[in-house]
């Protein structure tokens, strides 16, 4: 193809790594930017000589020749803006999570698959050199059958945008969980090749924030805290644990544990840092054998380079919106135990 793929992002927060991104690959170029803070979506144009500049999503869509929206909104807006590019005939590039909740999901994918278009959403811890080794050990045999996974996202005060819509459950849909433990959660299920999930129970607190939102008069209507049992068709369990704000020693703690017949893997971020650890551990001739993962490892991308990728050489792509929809069951469900008490089953 000897025209890049032209790219309009809406949403520059988290929407300017977007940018950059897809403006990283020869083949693809940012053509549209939209934002409602004129300053910002000033700031950012100039910075990546970007022609169109909105502050209207929709008349952005409707007026450029689009091959990919990228959406990095706040998550209420997800749903609506995928599902516009899908009929302006765009593919879609997602920030996580996918939707609000997993009916709108299960409408942003069938819209995609109407229009023959695709949906790839930013699970972007995936796409490191460490998780792609760990991904390459997995899908080796290394582990054997994997029976036990803990995946966690933990932060000893970290609420971001206090007061924003982070915080504000009609935006966003929740706190830590559908903002950090998504990540997490992800990563533990690509790794464990997406079993499908039969039962869940979670529990959702709020007793930090909710404190400190009332003292300093800011608007806080989500959990600062959620943590979850699930386990899966092929008798696998998983648990899972995210929070903005909790009572441990570390500022910031990540890390994803499995368990296999065959050996046993962990991923942890390195003194509170967002630099990680991965090490592998097996028994070899009656004696303990660890072995730490030192990438690089050939072909790792970013996630925006990866969807271009594949949509140049007409091959499929990962994190897909089947994929998403899991999570967003997932997600859905866990609010939904934490509220009633009680295991929620997967449909």
């Amino acid at each position: 193809m000897d025209e890049a793929l032209q790219v309009g992002v809406i949403g520059l927060g988290m929407g300017r790594h977007h940018v950059a991104g897809f403006n990283a690959h020869s083949q693809a170029k940012v053509v549209a930017i939209c934002d409602q803070q004129e300053d910002r979506l000033a700031e950012i144009g100039d910075q990546n000589n970007v022609p169109g500049r909105y502050t209207d999503a929709a008349e952005m869509i409707a007026e450029e020749n689009l091959d990919i929206v990228s959406i990095a909104t706040p998550n209420t807006f997800h749903h609506a803006y995928t599902l516009m590019a899908f009929e302006a005939g765009a593919h879609v590039f997602c920030e996580k999570p996918m939707a609000m909740n997993a009916h709108e999901a299960r409408e942003m994918i069938e819209a995609g698959r109407a229009a023959d278009k695709r949906l790839m959403i930013n699970f972007s811890y995936r796409f490191s050199p460490q998780s792609w080794a760990l991904k390459n050990e997995v899908d080796r045999g290394t582990l054997g059958d994997i029976y036990y996974a803990r995946t966690q996202w933990l932060r000893r005060r970290g609420m971001p945008g206090f007061g924003g819509w982070f915080g504000t459950k009609a935006l966003s849909g929740g706190g830590p969980l559908i903002d950090l433990g998504v990540h997490r959660l992800d990563l533990a299920l690509w790794l464990m090749g997406y079993p499908r999930p039969v039962w869940v129970m979670g529990s959702t607190y709020n007793h930090i924030a909710s404190e400190l939102a009332r003292q300093q008069g800011k608007a806080f209507d989500v959990e600062d805290m959620a943590v979850a049992l699930i386990t899966f068709e092929n008798g696998a369990t998983l648990e899972l644990e995210a929070s903005w704000a909790a009572n441990i020693a570390e500022e910031e703690l990540m890390q994803t544990r499995l368990l296999g017949t065959k050996a046993g893997l962990l991923q942890h971020n390195v003194n509170g840092t967002y630099d990680f650890e991965a090490t592998i551990y097996q028994e070899r001739d009656g004696a303990h054998y660890d072995m730490k993962l030192r990438p690089p490892v050939p072909g790792v991308t970013s996630p925006m380079a990866h969807f271009v990728d594949a949509l140049l050489a007409d091959r499929p792509h990962i994190a897909t919106g089947e994929e998403g929809l899991i999570v967003m069951e997932l997600l859905d469900a866990i609010y939904e135990s934490g509220a009633k008490g009680e295991p929620i089953r997967i449909q």
